[in-house]
């Protein structure tokens, strides 16, 4: 039996229960905010449940919930290992560096002046992120050194632990667009383009998405993303730049459904055909 955990039934998790269904999979549908999680204690909603996907749009208890589930001995589609350095941008970043993936340059600091300091050795324009996030929200594109510090000061002011770590990138000048391309297992099953007129692409900002071909080069490099972080099913952003590629950011639960139109690509059938490979006796 199939497990689908999910805390909000969006377009993507309606098209992975019809995806079940036209497989002909044994699935489950269980509401992650009723499921009693009491260690060495097996609830009723996973009787019979030989592997699961997560898909809880909160990360902080998506990963609660896959860990819940590998201390039952349940696969989970991703191991709380990919959503933990997955869920921080830091921690993707090292895991990219140590597997000698190409990124943009990127650095971090744990206090303002040092912020500062490696901003405008970096030079300006730099990107501020926060270490958590998604949908491209608390991005800041910094210009000059006034911008700097004032951002910083709000930052250090206002913001909690996640921004006292100041992730700073520098500002790649991608040509209005960017790469998604999505990884299941070792295999790039299909990519699309993010186009927009404003510096940030992603497509919850307003971005359009549109086919773009996996060749051998992006299909080599976004597989070595996703083993950097752990394998499963990922998400991989991607930048066109003078350098060449450069991977940006890896997502552990992507959204998928503005790319299976324009891609001609089962996602969510392939995504569960995955996990089904991977249940427990």
């Amino acid at each position: 039996m199939l497990a689908i955990l999910y805390d909000r039934i969006r377009p993507d998790e309606e098209m992975l229960f019809a995806a079940a269904e036209r497989l002909g999979l044994p699935f489950r549908k269980v509401y992650a905010k009723q499921l009693p999680m009491g260690l060495g204690e097996r609830p009723a909603a996973l009787e019979g449940v030989s592997v699961a996907v997560e898909r809880l749009v909160s990360q902080s208890k998506g990963l609660a919930v896959s860990r819940y589930l590998a201390s039952l001995g349940i696969p989970v589609v991703n191991r709380p290992e990919v959503i933990e350095v997955c869920g921080d941008k830091w921690a993707t970043s090292c895991a990219l560096e140590a597997a000698g993936v190409p990124q943009p340059r990127t650095a971090l600091a744990t206090e303002r002046e040092e912020a500062l300091r490696l901003i405008e050795q970096m030079g300006y324009p730099v990107v501020l992120k926060p270490v958590v996030g998604s949908w491209g929200r608390l991005l800041a594109r910094i210009n000059d050194r006034d911008a700097a510090e004032a951002l910083l000061e709000h930052k250090e002011v206002l913001g909690g632990y996640p921004h006292q770590l100041y992730y700073i990138q520098e500002l790649v000048e991608k040509p209005g667009r960017d790469i998604r391309a999505f990884v299941v297992g070792d295999t790039c099953i299909a990519a699309i383009y993010r186009t927009s007129e404003h510096w940030i692409t992603n497509t919850a900002r307003g971005g359009k998405a549109s086919c773009c071909e996996v060749t051998p080069e992006l299909a080599e490099l976004a597989v070595r993303a996703a083993r950097a972080v752990g394998g499963g099913v990922v998400a991989i952003d991607l930048f066109e730049s003078p350098r060449g590629l450069l991977v940006n950011e890896v997502n552990h639960t992507m959204e998928f459904k503005n790319s299976v139109s324009v891609t001609g690509v089962d996602i969510p059938g392939k995504i569960l055909e995955y996990a089904w490979s991977l249940r427990c006796a």
